[in-house]
């Protein structure tokens, strides 16, 4: 075996199995410091040994036998005197454990863990992505818009709390529930999110074991909260953007639009299940949240059988909808595109220069770059392309981002006239 066969087999693993050994290691050794690190210690145990020994028949077996073995070697190191007895017992005792709670499922338990209301929301969501996600520091910061630094300071705090206060790895009782769900949901979301379009340059476009993760643990979420109607449109969500996947990448690795996509390829079961989600949600009659307004929105593109037949009318009700439920930049940089589409791309650019604040966000120049092209401004839209492929991550929609530049008449270059074309 070589280097590279074990290095893309240690890769593949780590995504399918890091939040699985995370998870057990949670459990039985109570402490997230111990669980992260010692995955760490046995994923590079892998690096070392996998590319002389070649991949073990079992390779996560293998992982979350390092791991314990790491885990306990850090213990023994550790212990103080006057926690030597509670050290043996957590070393050496395999006997049944406390109740865990309704869903026997780790890594729920493991979400609701980290998703404690002790914890501020933004750092429960970035925990989950550590642990849960598997996703890096520098991932979690590019999906939160902050500093790669202070999203592993807030990642460390978070940890240190949840150890200081004593919170348990359970999914909680049926009152405690409406308490955690919004911290779970959101964490949900930015991991289904990062399997959809991965943000680091070092991994797949597509991670499919992450949004297929994602979809598993929110159907187990709506098991125990099936009348909560955030729950049911974050599943509607999941399921009409993971219906497109097929679509989404061309055979040479780069970005289909949504424009652009064979909609024949995209998966009609999730589509027809998202769309009853979603009109079960509308049959209550209950005021929709942030989740079910982004389903319903994915609704109407997926009901299209052309990009051209779009109800773009609908789309934009919807974002103005969304956008005073969620007056985020983010959500207003997406609102106008829906804009550009029912008004013209003027007015959308005008909206987008509006949003000074996400300068640092690479889709907010792919937005600007987009608009000015069909404003005919050629050299504008060719330096917005060149911001956003700077800040870009994903290797698909960076090599899209570079077609759409390159395609633009260089600067100077002379126009042929229509009689040429």
């Amino acid at each position: 075996m070589t280097a590279i066969d074990a290095a893309q087999a240690i890769s593949r693993v780590h995504r399918e199995q890091w939040a699985r050994i995370v998870a057990s290691l949670t459990r039985r050794f109570g402490d997230l410091d111990i669980a992260e690190e010692a995955a760490a210690e046995a994923f590079a145990s892998a690096v070392e040994r996998w590319p002389t020994d070649g991949v073990p028949p079992n390779p996560g077996a293998w992982l979350t036998t390092t791991a314990n073995r790491k885990a306990i070697d850090r213990i023994r190191r550790e212990s103080k005197r006057e926690d030597k007895e509670r050290g043996a017992r957590m070393l050496y005792d395999d006997g049944p454990r406390e109740p865990v709670g309704a869903v026997d499922d780790e890594r729920l338990r493991l979400i609701f863990t980290c998703c404690h209301p002790a914890l501020a929301m933004e750092s429960r969501v970035a925990l989950t992505l550590r642990l849960v996600g598997g996703m890096t520091v520098p991932e979690i910061a590019r999906a939160f818009l902050v500093r790669e630094a202070a999203m592993g300071q807030r990642i460390t705090r978070a940890k240190a709390k949840i150890a200081a206060a004593g919170i348990p790895y359970r999914v909680p009782r049926a009152q405690d529930l409406p308490a955690r769900v919004t911290g779970v949901l959101a964490a949900l979301f930015l991991v289904f999110n990062e399997g959809y379009l991965a943000s680091g340059p070092d991994t797949d476009p597509v991670r499919a074991d992450l949004t297929a993760e994602a979809i598993r643990l929110t159907r187990m979420l709506r098991t125990l909260l099936p009348q909560d109607g955030e729950v049911a449109g974050l599943l509607a969500l999941m399921l009409l953007t993971e219906a497109r996947r097929p679509a989404r990448i061309s055979a040479s690795g780069e970005l289909v639009t949504l424009h652009e996509q064979d909609r024949g390829a995209w998966d009609a079961e999730l589509i027809a299940e998202g769309h009853r989600l979603v009109r079960e949600r509308l049959g209550t009659g209950a005021a929709p949240g942030r989740y079910q307004v982004l389903a319903a929105i994915n609704a109407v593109h997926t009901s299209a059988r052309d990009a051209r037949d779009t109800d773009w009318s609908q789309v934009v009700a919807l974002y103005d909808q969304l956008v005073r439920i969620d007056p985020s930049p983010v959500v207003a940089l997406n609102r106008a595109v829906a804009v550009a589409e029912l008004d013209g791309p003027d007015v959308a650019l005008a909206l987008v220069d509006g949003l000074g604040t996400l300068v640092g966000y690479h889709a907010f120049h792919a937005t600007r770059a987009e608009l000015l092209r069909r404003l005919g401004r050629g050299a504008d839209a060719r330096a917005a392309y060149d911001d956003a492929i700077a800040l870009a991550g994903n290797t698909a929609e960076i090599a899209y981002l570079r077609r759409r530049r390159d395609q633009l008449v260089p600067p100077g270059a002379p126009r042929r006239s229509v009689t040429e074309s």
